[in-house]
């Protein structure tokens, strides 16, 4: 079945005297692109994160919120040193382009991460508890992610399919109507030339049956329509199927656009093109939908 781009899942942990939270959203993109939002000291799982993520999601832009909070009020909190000299030398720099100042210490202290816990650094003996830890709560928020975007795409898949029905309904009336037109343009020709006939013009039937067997050429659309009903039996499997459909059903949409206005092209039959409209308004429709099909 096929999944939806959009979606939303969260999780919990407790550990180590803090609460983890983990929230995952994903919304359209052409593409599979993961942004991490959590505490710089953990920047070194940020490669096995992003290896869960794609294991489990295929496209959409995605983004990872982690954040801790310690469950302990009283818990102490040291300067991070190194991250203060790092601002102050950024700051001075600064004067080689003309901008003067100070930094003050409640500027300092606004600055992310200046502030750090005494149990913030793991130890090494701590890292693989904290990386099974994090790759634990990060997976429990894809479940609901995930599963979010499988009750989208189901929703999806039911407007979609819904739509191709309608489309095949019109398909049929223009594989009824097709046979019809050659034969209603020989009889209005025909009218047309009794009309005009006042004795200074020969009818020559055969350059009459070429006329018509030239326009039946022109406006034969069999191929097309031929070619339309391959294209939404492939189109509901596609959507049937396990794995990314997305793209593929793009490209399904724009060959029947290329079909649909084939045949508008070639049709001289009033009937005919108004349901070719009626066909473009319902690919349109189908697009908007599958464009948010992983």
């Amino acid at each position: 079945m096929s999944l939806s781009m959009t979606g939303f899942g969260q999780s919990a942990v407790k550990f180590e005297g803090y609460t983890i939270t983990f929230e995952v959203k994903s919304v359209n993109h052409r593409y599979c692109e993961i942004l991490f939002h959590m505490p710089r000291e953990w920047a070194s799982f940020e490669d096995s994160l992003r290896r869960i993520v794609q294991s489990r999601i295929s496209r959409g832009r995605i983004d990872v919120y982690v954040n801790k909070e310690s469950d302990d009020e009283s818990a102490s909190a040291v300067l991070n040193h190194a991250l203060i000299k790092t601002y102050l030398k950024a700051a001075d720099d600064m004067k080689l382009y003309g901008i003067e100042g100070k930094l003050t210490i409640s500027e300092l202290l606004a600055l992310p991460d200046i502030l750090v816990s005494r149990n913030e650094q793991p130890d090494e003996e701590d890292r693989e508890r904290w990386g099974e830890m994090l790759r634990s709560g990060l997976n429990q928020a894809l479940d609901g992610l995930v599963e979010m975007r499988s009750t989208e795409g189901s929703h999806l898949t039911k407007d979609i399919e819904q739509r191709i029905e309608r489309l095949q309904l019109l398909q049929a009336e223009m594989v009824v109507l097709a046979p019809t037109v050659t034969e209603e343009y020989r009889t209005r020709l025909r009218q047309r030339l009794e009309v005009l006939k006042d004795g200074s013009l020969t009818f020559d039937e055969h350059k009459f049956g070429m006329e018509i067997a030239l326009f039946a050429e022109r406006s034969n659309i069999d191929e097309e329509l031929t070619r339309l009903n391959s294209h939404f039996e492939q189109c509901r499997q596609l959507l049937h199927q396990n794995g990314p459909a997305g793209r593929k059903l793009d490209f399904l949409i724009q060959e029947m656009n290329r079909e649909v206005n084939t045949i508008g092209s070639k049709a001289n039959h009033l009937t005919l093109v108004n349901r070719v409209v009626e066909m473009k308004a319902e690919l349109e429709k189908i697009r908007e939908q599958a464009s948010n099909v992983e």
